[in-house]
C-alpha cells in the first residue's frame, strides 16, 4: 500500500468530511524554455520524470533534487470521480504553488493563479466525467524579474548569506473537495471577551438557513441559526462558558456550520489584542512578546515540512528556549502550522515574503497586494496571529527609493480587512504608516547595545535608529525590536558559515552575549517585545539556537532562563 505524504487535512479551520488528498506520485517535466504553454504540454507533454507532491523539485523529498533555475515545470496525474460526486461541486484546492499556475483538466484550461504563497481553488466539475480524468498543472517561476515576491529564495545559483535554496512549483498539499451546490463559502469569527460571545460573519453559495453550533471540549456552549441569501450574514452568539486563549493555553472552541447537506467544521479562540500606550495587550493584560525568528525551512523539504509533526516540534523547541511566539519570517506558512500555534497558545506575526518585489516602481502594488489580501482572508481566524506584517526591510533598488504610497496603501487595506489586529507596514525599515514602530538592531556588544536603548543618550529620547533619515519615530508609539542577536555559532568553521558580527569563541561567551543583549530589551519599560534571530540555522546561515537539523547547540535551560526573565512592561 502506497503511503500518501502529508496526509492530514490542510485547512483545519474550514474542513469538510468528503475530500481526497492528491499528494504522492505525479508525472513531471522541467520546461527549460518556458514554451510548454505554446506547445500545449497539457496534451502533448513528454513527462519523463516522477515527482513526489507536495515537495518542490529542488528538495530531496521530491525525488528530483534539481537545484538550477526552472522557468516552468509541469505536473500530471489521474483523478477518479464518481457520478454521485459529479452531482455536486468538485473543488480542486492548492495550498500553494510558486508562482504562476495554469491548471488543465482533460486538456481544458480551468483557471490561472498568480502568487507563490496564497491558497487557491477552482470548481472543476464541468470539465470532469465519471471515472478517470487527467489533471495537468503548469507552474511558471521567474524570481529574478522583480515582479514576484520570493522571500529568502536565492537569486544566484548558490545559496549565500541569508538567501537559501529556491522553491519552484507545488509545495503544499493538493486536494479535491466534494460539496453540494448550496454550501458555506466563507466564515469569519470576531470574539468579544467582555461579552463572552463571538460574532460570526459568513457567506454562502445559494440560499438557506445556516445553523452554527459551538462547543468546548465536546460540551455545547452556544448555537444560532441565521438566514442567508448568498449575501453577507452576521450573527452574535453568546457563549455559556468562557475559556480564554492565552499564552501556553489554546483553549479552542469547535464550530460546526450546516446549511442543507453541507457541513463545515471550524474553530476559534476567545481572545482580543490591542495596543495601550507602549504596551501590547492580550485580553487586557500587558504581555511582552518574546518572539523568535522562524524562517520555515527544512533540510530535506526546503519550504515544505516533511511531516505535520515537524510543526509541533518547532513550536516545542521555541518554547524550550523561553519564547512565547515567533515571527514567521519572509514566508507565509501553511495553515497546518498556524493550527498548531493556535492549539499551543503560541503568538505569531503573519508576514509576507516581500523580498523580490521592486518597491520603487508603482506596479509593485499589483504584484504584491492581491496575494497579500488572499493570505489575510485565509488566515484571519487564527487566534495565534497577533500582528500583520506585509513587508520586511524595504531597501532601495539600484539607488531608487521605495514608493511609500505602496506601503501606506497596503497598511490601510490590511486594516480595512482586519481592524482587530495591529499592522506593521514594514519590519525594520522604512516605515510609512504603522501601528508599532519596530526596528532591527544587530549590535553584538551588550554594553553598546544598552547605550543605544538608553533614552537619555538618544536624540529621539527612546532609542538609536540607524534609519532616522528616512523614518521618524513618534513619541509614545509602541516599540518592538523585531530583529536582534543573530549571534553566529560555528566554532569549528573558520571561514564557512554566515552570521552577524564576530562569533563568540566559547559557549560561556555566547551565553554572556545572549543574556546581556536580551536583558537590555527586557529591562526597557517602553519596549513591548523582541524577536531573536533565529530559532535554527538555515543552510549556510549559522546564527540559530539550534542546528538546521533541529538538534540543540546549547543548554536550553540557560537560554530559557535569560529569555523568560520578567520584562519591565509586562504585568
Amino acid at each position: 500500500m502506497t503511503t500518501i505524504p502529508r496526509p492530514e487535512f490542510p485547512e483545519p479551520q474550514f474542513q469538510r468530511d468528503h475530500w481526497q488528498n492528491l499528494n504522492g506520485q505525479w508525472d513531471f517535466l522541467i520546461d527549460d524554455g518556458d514554451s510548454g504553454l505554446d506547445r500545449h504540454f497539457e496534451t502533448t507533454g513528454d513527462f519523463d520524470q516522477q515527482i513526489t507532491v507536495p515537495f518542490c523539485p529542488e528538495s530531496e523529498l521530491s525525488g528530483i533534487h534539481h537545484l538550477d533555475f526552472m522557468p516552468a515545470v509541469w505536473y500530471r496525474r489521474t483523478v477518479t470521480v464518481s457520478a454521485a460526486e459529479l452531482a455536486g461541486v468538485v473543488r480542486l484546492h492548492f495550498g500553494a504553488v510558486d508562482y504562476e499556475t495554469h491548471v488543465f483538466v482533460n486538456g481544458e484550461a480551468v483557471g490561472t493563479h498568480r502568487g507563490g504563497y496564497s491558497s487557491f481553488a477552482f470548481d472543476i466539475q464541468a470539465h470532469l466525467h465519471e471515472g478517470a480524468n487527467t489533471l495537468v498543472v503548469c507552474a511558471r517561476d521567474d524570481l529574478r524579474s522583480g515582479k514576484q515576491p520570493n522571500g529568502k529564495q536565492s537569486h544566484l545559483y548558490y545559496s549565500h548569506d541569508c538567501d537559501y535554496t529556491r522553491t519552484t512549483g507545488i509545495w503544499q498539499t493538493v486536494w479535491l473537495e466534494f460539496l453540494p451546490q448550496t454550501h458555506v463559502q466563507s466564515v469569519k469569527f470576531f470574539p468579544n471577551v467582555a461579552r463572552t460571545s463571538v460574532a460570526v460573519q459568513l457567506q454562502t453559495v445559494g440560499a438557506g438557513d445556516v445553523t452554527i453550533a459551538i462547543s468546548y471540549q465536546g460540551q455545547p456552549c452556544g448555537q444560532a441559526t441565521v438566514a442567508s441569501t448568498g449575501q453577507l450574514a452576521t450573527v452574535e452568539i453568546p457563549l455559556s462558558e468562557q475559556h480564554l486563549w492565552e499564552l501556553g493555553h489554546g483553549r479552542l472552541y469547535d464550530v460546526t456550520l450546516t446549511i442543507g447537506d453541507d457541513v463545515v467544521h471550524s474553530y476559534f479562540g476567545l481572545r482580543e489584542v490591542r495596543l495601550e500606550g507602549y504596551k501590547f495587550m492580550l485580553n487586557d493584560r500587558s504581555v511582552f512578546q518574546r518572539l523568535v525568528l522562524d524562517q520555515g525551512f527544512y533540510p530535506t523539504g526546503i519550504y515544505t515540512a516533511p511531516s505535520d509533526a515537524d510543526f509541533v516540534r518547532d513550536i516545542e523547541l521555541a518554547k524550550a528556549a523561553g519564547f512565547n511566539g515567533a515571527r514567521l519570517h519572509q514566508k507565509p506558512v501553511e495553515a497546518r502550522y498556524l493550527y498548531h500555534c493556535d492549539q499551543a497558545g503560541y503568538m505569531v506575526w503573519g508576514e509576507m515574503a516581500s523580498w523580490g518585489i521592486d518597491g520603487s516602481r508603482p506596479e509593485a502594488i499589483y504584484h504584491f497586494l492581491p496575494e497579500w489580501q488572499e493570505l489575510v482572508a485565509r488566515d484571519i481566524n487564527h487566534p495565534a496571529i497577533v500582528t500583520w506584517c506585509p513587508f520586511n526591510e524595504t531597501w532601495d533598488v539600484d539607488g531608487r527609493p521605495q514608493l511609500k504610497e505602496i506601503w501606506a496603501t497596503t497598511y490601510h487595506v490590511t486594516k480595512a480587512t482586519d481592524p482587530t489586529r495591529p499592522c506593521v507596514d514594514t519590519s525594520g525599515n522604512y516605515h510609512a504608516v504603522t501601528d508599532i514602530y519596530d526596528i532591527h538592531n544587530y549590535e553584538q556588544d551588550p554594553a553598546k547595545f544598552a547605550e543605544e536603548f538608553d533614552g537619555a543618550q538618544q536624540p529621539n529620547h527612546e532609542f538609536w535608529d540607524e534609519h532616522d533619515a528616512r523614518q521618524q519615530y513618534q513619541a509614545g508609539q509602541p516599540i518592538n525590536v523585531s530583529e536582534y542577536g543573530g549571534i553566529k555559532w560555528a566554532p569549528s568553521e573558520e571561514t564557512a558559515g554566515w552570521g552577524y558580527g564576530d562569533g563568540p569563541k566559547t559557549e560561556a561567551e555566547f551565553m554572556a552575549r545572549y543574556a546581556g543583549l536580551t536583558k537590555v530589551l527586557l529591562a526597557n519599560p517602553h519596549l513591548s517585545g523582541f524577536c531573536y534571530t533565529q530559532l535554527y540555522d538555515v543552510e549556510q546561515e549559522r546564527n540559530g539556537l539550534y542546528y538546521y537539523d533541529r538538534s540543540a547547540k546549547f543548554d536550553m535551560g540557560e537560554i530559557k532562563a535569560a529569555t523568560e526573565a520578567k520584562a519591565a512592561i509586562e504585568d
